[in-house]
């Protein structure tokens, strides 16, 4: 019996997922901007209590390595690092956005490529297109997107664009007909952890002392307002 806990905080909301042996137990989705740092280690033990298991049932962590914010990734990343050192268990890491790709894929049985995108800056996002046996088409990325991008696929085929970068991207792209635009959709653990399963079974773990996240690009700070500034 492997029982794997998931924690997804890629974007500014975040989610947790208990599956047992690749089958889904319980989730939890905070829709909460921030959530990450006020409610993240909180919702786990929630979660566990609930399910009936003590929290030294778990044999692996899985999370969300990116692309994705840099806050919530960090978070997400020492929040599953430190249960892991707690129990001895072992780290699971899975790409944020190939992850959302599933739950698109699993909920619109379509003729389609999928384009998770995550809002990066300005009209850039995080993104990757799959098709629907998720099998990637194009890599992961951080895109500018121009009205002429993805031209060459979607000369072809229909593309389905989510995520919460998706919305600053449809005004730029929905002069195609073969663009499709699906909204409200969000990152979840429960994905993660189908995903975290395969990977359990092929022993694909983590070093826990040296793992990092999949920032993909460096951390820029914002500099302080004039307001601000003494």
């Amino acid at each position: 019996m492997a029982i794997i806990l998931s924690i997804e905080t890629s974007t500014k909301t975040s989610s947790i997922a208990i599956h047992e042996n690749g089958r889904l137990i319980s989730s939890q989705h905070i829709h909460i901007d921030k959530s990450h740092s006020e409610y993240l280690t909180l919702s786990i033990k929630y979660l566990i209590e609930t399910s009936g298991l003590k929290i030294s049932d778990i044999e692996a962590v899985a999370i969300s390595k990116g692309p994705g914010s840099y806050t919530g990734l960090r978070i997400g990343t020492s929040t599953a690092k430190g249960i892991c050192y707690g129990l001895d268990a072992k780290l699971i890491s899975i790409n944020s956005l190939e992850a959302m790709a599933l739950g698109m894929i699993k909920c619109h049985e379509i003729d389609a490529l999928f384009c998770p995108m995550i809002d990066a800056r300005r009209m850039e996002v995080y993104c990757l297109i799959t098709n629907s046996e998720l099998s990637i088409l194009e890599a992961t990325q951080a895109k500018v997107i121009e009205s002429d991008s993805f031209s060459n696929l979607l000369s072809a085929k229909k593309i389905v664009f989510f995520g919460d970068g998706a919305g600053k991207c449809k005004a730029v792209l929905n002069h195609n007909k073969n663009a499709v635009f699906i909204e409200n959709i969000h990152p979840s653990a429960e994905n993660i952890g189908f995903l975290a399963w395969q990977a359990y079974q092929k022993n694909q773990f983590e070093n826990v002392a040296y793992f990092e996240p999949y920032y993909l690009k460096d951390f820029i700070a914002k500099k302080p307002s004039a307001k601000k500034m003494v």
